[in-house]
């Protein structure tokens, strides 16, 4: 299938073959994997097992999941990392975590904190001097009213190291607060500790964002996690904003795995794709190549005992086909 078509002098069109391949190849295999990617996650032409499945997962979440490209620490090399940025943005993905790309090209930049950061804080006296003012101007210390809430429902076992990260991060981030659970105990510690700290954000003003999961059972965590928010919701109106949080995903997410989630059925609503994306799992490279078909206006002809590499001779039309939606 012809993509692109040169004409010229045979000298400088032949010039032209290394850099047009190293133009095309990379970015046309990052791109289509990005857009399949896309199509993945958003559940088109996904054969769902049952109608139940299908149910469940129309229920689960009402938005339609987006796509951020995680890739830089996988990517072939500081220039790979920028290019996979790029043509994941035109394959459709949503924004990078990748902040030079994003300031470069203008791409929106995503992203949460590490588990490093929660494993860096091992104690509640890590948090102690955290404060963010309140609507009358007032400073709120962060941790007395978080130990309030946790005290409240009774959640005192949760991780006091995580706690204290949660906070710290709250205190950099108050309007994009969004954390990650899973560092010690995802649902019995991880989740609760964002809850507590969203409350204290949300009485100062403030919106929480959502988690992210970066192991375990996506879909059994996704599930869960959306259940507890609605039901939290449920039984606090004044908290209705538990309902609009976003649930990421990330850890190793490939076409393959985002097919299984939606036929067993999730509520995450942002997958965090970077090896699988920028790496091209299932085909590290495209096989574009360049040839000469026509000369002075008489077709040209490379034969093979490779049916596959035999060329058909002449001047070839490049097109492209248009739908309804493009």
């Amino acid at each position: 299938v012809p993509l692109v078509v040169v004409r010229g002098p045979l000298g400088v069109c032949q010039l032209l073959e290394t850099t047009l391949l190293a133009l095309i190849n990379y970015p046309s295999l990052v791109a289509t994997n990005a857009a399949r990617m896309i199509v993945a996650a958003t559940g088109r032409f996904t054969h769902f097992s049952s109608e139940d499945n299908m149910q469940h997962m129309e229920h689960a979440s009402k938005k339609t999941p987006r796509c951020i490209e995680f890739g830089l620490r996988r990517a072939q090399g500081p220039d790979g990392g920028f290019s996979a940025s790029k043509y994941s943005a035109v394959g459709g993905f949503d924004a990078t975590s990748n902040v030079q790309a994003g300031k470069i090209l203008g791409v929106p930049i995503a992203g949460t904190h590490a588990h490093a950061f929660v494993q860096a804080h091992s104690s509640l006296s890590d948090a102690q001097s955290f404060t963010l003012r309140d609507s009358h101007g007032k400073d709120v210390s962060l941790l007395e009213r978080a130990l309030h809430y946790r005290s409240q429902f009774q959640w005192d076992s949760t991780n006091d190291g995580e706690l204290a990260a949660f906070l710290a991060y709250a205190v950099s981030f108050p309007d994009s607060f969004l954390c990650l659970i899973d560092t010690y105990d995802t649902l019995r510690s991880g989740l609760r500790n964002f809850i507590v700290v969203s409350l204290v954000l949300h009485d100062l003003g403030h919106m929480p964002r959502g988690i992210r999961l970066d192991s375990g059972d996506l879909s059994y965590l996704s599930l869960t996690v959306h259940r507890i928010f609605l039901q939290f919701a449920t039984d606090h109106p004044d908290r209705s904003f538990f309902k609009d949080l976003d649930i990421v995903a990330s850890n190793d997410i490939n076409e393959e795995v985002l097919h299984f989630l939606n036929k067993q059925g999730h509520a995450i609503t942002v997958f965090g794709i970077g090896t699988n994306l920028v790496t091209c799992q299932a085909q590290p490279a495209l096989g574009c190549v360049y040839k000469l078909v026509e000369i002075d206006s008489k077709p040209r002809m490379k034969m093979s005992q490779d049916f596959e590499k035999v060329l058909i001779p002449g001047r070839k039309v490049a097109y492209r086909l248009f739908g309804e939606k493009g």
